[in-house]
């Protein structure tokens, strides 16, 4: 089942993200963030953003969740997204469900362009943004060191369909899915169901 991410659910989703700072150079983290520092960072991006996790007979198995990749004013109608899934449920088409319920309320929030940065050697997630739809804008090679080895990053987007010009920068998520009942809306929309 897909639902909101709660600070309950940080010791989940810090064992899943682990080991991807610990033996991949998938994230540029070197080390483990603790569970206050995860905190802090689960509370700075959900004031804006939202966060979801993927839960199966009580247990997160994957959590995906949108960021703010800049600051200055004239790119609030851009957002970032990120995910991460425990091996058991990698391949099953859980991360294409979870996305599509994190862009859904992101394009309802009022983003218009969604990114996503990728490890040059992490072929597995680039294949799978493309499969979203998601074009590469931008390679920046040997940008980050990591294990020894310097390691590039590519810059993946996304664009909404709206054509219209923006009047107000892009709501907060806690405005578009206040409470499981909205959240059921938006699957049902997507034709995923709430549990």
């Amino acid at each position: 089942m897909i639902r909101i991410a709660t600070e309950a659910d940080i010791p989940a989703m810090l064992a899943i993200y682990g080991p991807y700072v610990e033996n991949t150079a998938y994230s540029f983290e070197y080390t483990v963030p603790t569970v206050e520092a995860f905190t802090v960072r689960f509370r700075s991006y959900t004031e804006q953003m939202p966060w979801l996790v993927w839960e199966e007979n009580g247990k997160v198995l994957g959590y995906a969740y949108g960021s703010l990749p800049f600051e200055r004013a004239a790119y609030a109608w851009c957002g970032e997204v990120s995910i991460y899934l425990a091996p058991e449920i990698q391949g099953k088409g859980i991360g294409r469900k979870l996305y599509a319920v994190l862009e859904e309320i992101m394009w309802r929030q009022g983003y218009r362009v969604i990114y996503s940065l990728i490890t040059t050697e992490n072929k597995g997630s680039l294949q799978f943004h493309e499969k979203l739809g998601y074009t590469q804008t931008a390679v920046f090679p040997n940008c980050g060191f990591k294990f020894g080895r310097w390691l590039g990053i590519v810059w993946m987007e996304k664009r909404s369909n709206a054509v219209e010009m923006p009047t107000n920068p892009p709501v907060s998520w806690r405005g578009i899915v206040e409470n499981d009942r909205k959240l059921s809306e938006i699957l049902d929309t997507l034709s995923l169901s709430f549990s």
